[in-house]
């Protein structure tokens, strides 16, 4: 018997016992001889023929044997038709989520390039693959009931999908930093080395800061804010030797970012590697963030550097510039300081601040 016209080059799946009964034809077989060359029971022929039995891959060489037809044609046709009864019963149950997908703020992920796909389960599977999940219920698992760490954040509970989207940018950003194992000492050091990068160009410092703390096992990101996520930074470990060091520019100007970077910091080094940190800019009488406040607080102005400038009130644009060079800040450090100590009107001085746009991958000064 021929058997070239046999080879496989389907573009489709077809129900293998469609094909045994074509060759079967071709030969003047019947099943119930088919069954006895093959030394096999007639109804587990008949139940290949209806797709209620796979052929596995020992059927497949006794049909090599008995038909002259390749062990691989029957392998491969028997492997295309159950990925395709797969893929139809997945496609149906995903239909089942599309509500949940409305949850998301797709069209804003779509906007900066998170999602490619336009609606419908396509979407939706793209979504999943984004949170690196099989189904929403195991979104559900790792990101809603289950996880008591972020929903102790109000911002996450008030919009827990949205700001999901943001921090799974963030750990998505992460993977692609490689990060010594953690090391304290060595993060302190960093941290004291990045305080002098607040008076860089903000085309250079993001990569600088990054490269800093990487080595001493901290991933710092900058993700860009989503409409309605009103999240200014976010902490977390992602290994037990990994920290990752969230941040967006909510707030777009020099003084609030690096407030929010040694704000987060303070999280790595004072509050254990169980908590999750998510950060809305609003004051909080908890104490962990009051700590991180304080830390930030001293180590962008020290204390005593900070009592100095209050001798001199009212400062003019030259004396905070001195004063911003004496301690080694950006001066729009020195105008937020005062300005958030009541100590300086709101629409003073800002012109010392630097304020800050999206490009991709990283932050640069307004034009």
């Amino acid at each position: 018997m021929a058997t070239e016209k046999y080879t496989y080059k389907p573009d489709y799946a077809v129900l293998p016992g469609d094909s045994l009964l074509e060759v079967l034809e071709s030969v003047s077989m019947t099943q119930k001889e088919l069954a006895n060359r093959m030394g096999r029971p007639l109804k587990t022929i008949n139940e290949i023929v209806k797709g209620k039995a796979a052929i596995t891959a020992d059927t497949a060489l006794q049909l090599e044997r008995v038909l002259g037809v390749p062990a691989s044609f029957w392998s491969n046709l028997e492997k295309n038709y159950r990925e395709a009864l797969a893929k139809k019963t997945e496609t149906e149950r995903l239909k089942r989520g599309l509500t949940w997908l409305r949850k998301f703020p797709t069209q804003a992920m779509r906007k900066v390039g998170w999602l490619k796909t336009s609606g419908g389960v396509e979407q939706l599977q793209e979504l999943l693959s984004y949170f690196g999940i099989a189904s929403p219920e195991q979104w559900n698992a790792l990101w809603g009931r289950a996880n008591v760490a972020y929903r102790k954040s109000a911002v996450f509970t008030s919009n827990a999908e949205a700001v999901a989207v943001w921090l799974r940018r963030g750990e998505l950003y992460a993977q692609g930093i490689p990060c010594q194992p953690y090391n304290e000492e060595k993060f302190r050091q960093a941290l004291r080395t990045a305080r002098g990068l607040t008076g860089t160009p903000p085309e250079t410092f993001p990569s600088e800061l990054q490269g800093l703390c990487a080595d001493a096992g901290v991933a710092v990101v900058f993700v860009r804010e989503l409409p309605k996520v009103r999240v200014s930074g976010a902490t977390r470990w992602i290994s037990p030797t990994k920290a990752l060091i969230q941040l967006s520019l909510r707030f777009k100007s020099d003084d609030q970012l690096w407030f929010s970077f040694f704000h987060e910091a303070a999280h790595v080094l004072l509050h254990g590697k169980r908590a999750v940190f998510i950060e809305d800019g609003k004051s909080s009488k908890d104490t962990k963030e009051t700590e991180a406040n304080a830390f930030a607080a001293e180590m962008l102005i020290p204390r005593d550097a900070f009592k100095r400038i209050l001798t001199s009130l009212p400062l003019s644009d030259l004396h905070v510039r001195q004063f911003a060079a004496e301690i080694g800040v950006a001066p729009g450090i020195i105008v937020g300081r005062l300005q958030h100590d009541h100590h300086l009107p709101f629409n003073q001085l800002n012109h010392l601040k630097r304020r800050f746009e999206w490009t991709q991958p990283k932050a640069r000064a307004a034009a």
